[in-house]
């Protein structure tokens, strides 16, 4: 698992914004578009998205049953 932060190259960067572009021209703006198109256009808002990502992976303790509703066991 990567520790450091590599950003993706400018050409993909470029091209997303461009598919986010056309089918905002398209079909108009959505939610995902705007955070994808956010995305694209800055650097902190990846890293910090790579940040978020590393930090759920880290949360999840493999030993826990996420299924079960143990919140709600009043014994």
């Amino acid at each position: 698992m990567n520790t450091q932060f590599k950003d993706y190259p400018a050409s993909e960067i470029k091209a997303k914004l461009q598919q986010c572009l056309d089918y905002e021209a398209k079909y108009g703006t959505n939610a995902t578009v705007t955070a994808v198109k956010k995305w694209c256009q800055s650097y902190e808002y990846r890293k910090n998205e790579w940040q978020w990502r590393q930090n759920v992976a880290k949360s999840i303790n493999y030993n826990t049953d996420y299924t079960k509703p143990y919140y709600n066991e009043y014994k």
